[in-house]
């Protein structure tokens, strides 16, 4: 009953007066206010009372990983590790924090955040602003104990966007750098490579199998037994989807990510809402037929020797259940929380305990 008043209330009142103002703005703010409920355990139960999932277990184990929901935010949303605490409380299983980078970054220049509102969409151009890897190692350690310790934390690692880091191999030192800084200081519970931000110095550097192969034969080196993902695009050719596909199986990572923003402007159902140049890669609706498509293929042709989480497109529990029912085996959003409201994520929760029900 809660949850459907402050469903009624976001959708009514709260989404028409936030949606006025730039969404870095609202995003910022939303952040500082998240950080601040989770530090009392109070706050925490009150927005768990009201948005928090309270049906049948639905719990999943994956790469040796429990998950109390099979459903994560995706990497975007909680680039410097503020929101943790609060996360549970909202009905996800875990978060993807991220993505990080060796060194701070700023970020493209402003606007980093447009809205497509007909076409059901954000348009990203952050560029990979985040403070750091240092910073954000310290700041999840400085909140373990307001974490539950069910709540899994995956880490999603992408190359400084500057010019230094335009090599191969000063790109891969990159990767490498902030991967045995989180290994050493055995902070999240899997990692995720980041090869396919649209929105970074060089572009897709490492989507591309040589370049893969090259990263992944260097990343083996630190690797721990936590699990490895990599985060695929959803642009490419499918013959080259295969190729990266194989290079992963080869050295042997746990699964993939399906997939990263949409590029193609002309996937909004609103060609007009789009920037006239390209100013960064399209969520949301944009990327929901692509994205559970890909997982598809991909399941079909790598069988059970990956694990696919499925992230693109969820604004409905529907649109949860094609992306299992393609073949991924959790799934992932940012935009639908958005669009939706934060009720969506204990919406899917119930969609998925009535369907295991039946």
């Amino acid at each position: 009953m809660l949850r459907a008043i402050f469903r009624f209330l976001y959708k009514t009142l709260l989404k028409p007066i936030l949606f006025l103002f730039d969404p870095e703005t609202d995003h910022d703010l939303f952040t500082k206010i998240g950080e601040f409920f989770g530090k009392y355990s109070l706050s925490r139960k009150v927005v768990r009372a009201i948005y928090g999932y309270h049906g049948p277990d639905i719990s999943k184990t994956v790469d040796g990983i429990h998950y109390r929901t099979p459903i994560l935010l995706s990497a975007g949303f909680d680039y410097n590790g503020r929101l943790p605490a609060i996360l549970p409380s909202l009905g996800f299983g875990g978060a993807e924090i991220g993505s990080v980078t060796l060194r701070p970054c700023e970020g493209n220049e402003k606007p980093r955040l447009g809205r497509a509102l007909k076409s059901k969409s954000l348009i990203v151009w952050k560029g990979l602003r985040n403070d750091g890897v240092d910073t954000i190692i310290s700041r999840i350690n400085s909140k373990k104990q307001q974490i539950p310790e069910d709540f899994v934390l995956g880490i999603s690692i992408a190359r400084t966007n500057d010019q230094q880091t335009a090599t191969l191999d000063e790109g891969i030192a990159d990767y490498c750098g902030s991967y045995q800084k989180l290994v050493t200081a055995n902070v999240g519970d899997y990692y995720t490579i980041n090869i396919s931000c649209p929105n970074a110095f060089g572009g897709e550097t490492f989507a591309e199998k040589s370049r893969l192969d090259a990263l992944l034969s260097k990343l083996s080196v630190i690797r721990d037994s936590k699990p490895l993902y990599i985060k695929f695009p959803i642009n490419p050719p499918w013959e080259e989807i295969k190729e990266l596909l194989d290079v992963c199986i080869r050295h042997q990572v746990q699964g993939v990510i399906i997939g990263n923003l949409n590029k193609n402007y002309d996937d909004l159902d609103y060609r007009e809402e789009a920037p006239a140049e390209f100013r960064g890669g399209l969520s949301g609706k944009p990327c929901r037929v692509l994205s559970t498509e890909l997982i598809r293929k991909t399941r079909e042709y790598v069988g059970k020797s990956l694990t696919i989480i499925g992230v693109g497109g969820i604004l409905t529990p529907q649109d949860a259940h094609e992306k299992i029912d393609a073949g991924a085996d959790l799934v992932m959003l940012i935009t639908g929380m958005i669009m939706e409201g934060p009720h969506l994520i204990s919406d899917i929760a119930d969609s998925l305990a009535l369907r295991n029900k039946v």
